[in-house]
This record gives C-alpha cells, structure tokens and sequence, in this order.
C-alpha cells in the first residue's frame, strides 16, 4: 500500500508564495511507487486539498477531507509551510494532538528556531559564535544613537519571526534606522538588530536518514546587492556556489557545527543553517531554517544534487526516518 502523505503548504504570511513553489518541488519528486503524496493548501480562509483537479475542504478536527462518499485520510504530513503556522511550531502542535506524523522538526525546535533572537541565544550557550543583537517589541522606543553605539553600523534589522528576507534591511546611519524598524515590524511584532560581520556568506543543508545526521555540500552565497536578499534569493540576483570554494578545514568547521546545531536542537527532516565565516575562518550562525525553500531556485536541492545524490531519494530517506 503506498502511504498516503499531505504536502503541506501556504501559511499565513508573505512567504506564501514561496511556499506554494516549494509544495510543488516536493509533490513532483516524491517517489511515486512508494507515497500518494496530496497538495493542502493551508490560509487563513479555507485549509483544504487540491487533487485530480477538485478542491476539497478539509475536515479539521481530523485532518481528512470526503472524496467519492469516502473519507480519506493521511500517513504522513510533510510542512512546506515557510513562515506561520508550519515554520513556527503551531501546525506540528496540533498534528502531535491528532497523532499525524510529520517529516518535519517538533513543535519546541520549530517555536525556538522561528524566533531568530532566542534560538541563537540559546545556541550560544553551547558555545556556537552569533552576532551582537538587540530585541525589540511592538510598544518599545528604540532610540538609534544607543543602538549605533551598542552595535555600530553597518547593521542589520529583520523581523525576528519571518524568512525569505522580507522586512531585512543593512542599515548604514542613524537616518537610516526609523524605517527600517518599521519595515522589519510591517513583517512581525518582535524586531532583531544584529551587528555587522564580515565575511563569506555561506549555507549548509542538513538531514537525518534514520541513521546519521548527513550534511549537504556547503553553498557559498555572492549576492548582486549588499546581502541576501529576496531578489538574490528567488530572482536569481546571486551567485550561488555548490561546493563552495572554500579551505577544506573552514568546510569541516561548517559540516561539524551543522551536525552538532542540529543534535542540540533535535531537529528532525530537512534543515538549512545558515553562517558568515569570517577572513580568519570562524564560523558565526546567521540563523536555522526548519523548512527551508524547495522551489526550483533553492539551495537545498542544488546541495543534494551536488552530493550525487537524487531529491527523490533524500526524500524518501527523511520520511522513512519519521514512519518505520
């Protein structure tokens, strides 16, 4: 019997375009001899299934959808949700209510890597290098010039519960600050200001296949503009290199620290960890993405490739991880 799995994706912020793109990337190259794989959209209005050309809404008390007078149900939910509610915690939640599996990582690792400002603070403790940051909340009165002086510029300001760089601005003056909060903030209610480091922007993909934690080749990121932003991302303003031409003991340090970030965090399924390693070869974390983008342009599928190795199969790899 092939296992009925529910690609699971759009979401309810800006990402979810990008998410739809991804869905589409993982419902193309799951082994079809093996899984039935379903496409749920997933927004504020309506959560329900698109298959064989019919819409079918969802049933969400159980996580089933009614197709020819049958209910029909489901082995397995993979989130391809970028942003709330699949990258931050709250879907996982309540499929761990329904006991639907999921090829993703748990509630607590997806909550505490949403939030950009707590996830590195606690990966610092175990000694992983992040930048100088600062947080703020709605209602709080951020005053520039203690931030200049605290971080100095240039200095990026992101919302600190969003991805795919929207509401990321560099921040190069005093003058520059005020709108780049309120742009991070049209994005989330909590805002992160992280001090410059300069380096080479790089990302390592990392998965468990039921045995090992494996680490993808590393992607060296050169975008056209000053940093990585949506238009590096997904509008092919970039250079993205795969395997990046880097120094083999910089390499080690990215795979070790991938490996050892995953473990602390017990992250499950397919996550991208993004760092900066400096001119003299320390490695400091950006940030950890749970779900990271799967569309045609995106990193990780470019890293699996580069292994040698097939999308269909690391998929596969991943989902037998979660349900044998």
């Amino acid at each position: 019997m092939k296992r009925k799995v529910a690609v699971v994706y759009g979401g309810y912020s800006s990402e979810a375009n990008v998410s739809q793109k991804s869905a589409g990337t993982i419902f193309e190259q799951l082994d079809k001899e093996l899984f039935q794989p379903f496409l749920v959209e997933i927004s504020r209005s309506s959560w329900h299934v698109h298959y064989q050309g019919g819409v079918f809404p969802i049933d969400k008390n159980k996580f089933t959808f009614m197709m020819d007078d049958e209910v029909v149900g489901f082995d397995l939910a993979y989130i391809i949700i970028h942003g709330t509610p699949g990258e931050d915690g709250k879907l996982q939640a309540y499929f761990d209510m329904i006991g639907l599996p999921y090829a993703n990582s748990n509630c607590f690792a997806a909550a505490l890597t949403f939030n950009k400002w707590a996830c590195n603070g606690f990966l610092s403790g175990f000694g992983i290098n992040t930048a100088k940051a600062i947080l703020l909340r709605k209602g709080d009165t951020p005053n520039p010039i203690e931030i200049a002086d605290e971080l100095g510029f240039p200095c990026f300001v992101k919302p600190n519960d969003g991805g795919s760089s929207y509401g990321v601005s560099k921040v190069k003056t005093l003058m520059e600050m005020p709108d780049a909060i309120a742009k991070a903030f049209s994005e989330g209610e909590e805002v992160v200001i992280e001090s410059f480091i300069g380096g080479r922007e790089v990302t390592c993909g990392v998965y468990y296949n039921g045995k090992d934690i494996v680490p993808l080749p590393i992607t060296e990121l050169i975008p056209e503009g000053e940093y990585f932003d949506y238009d590096a991302k997904y509008e092919g303003k970039s250079q993205e290199i795969t395997p990046a031409q880097i120094p083999d003991d910089w390499a080690k340090k990215v795979h070790d620290t991938s490996k050892r970030i995953y473990r602390k965090l017990g992250l499950r399924g397919i996550s991208r960890i993004d760092y900066i390693i400096t001119p003299e070869g320390d490695v400091f974390l950006l940030e950890v993405n749970t779900n990271p983008g799967f569309s045609p342009a995106s990193i990780v599928p470019q890293q699996i490739r580069a292994e040698g190795k097939e999308v269909k199969n690391v998929l596969t790899n991943v989902i037998n991880s979660i349900i044998q």
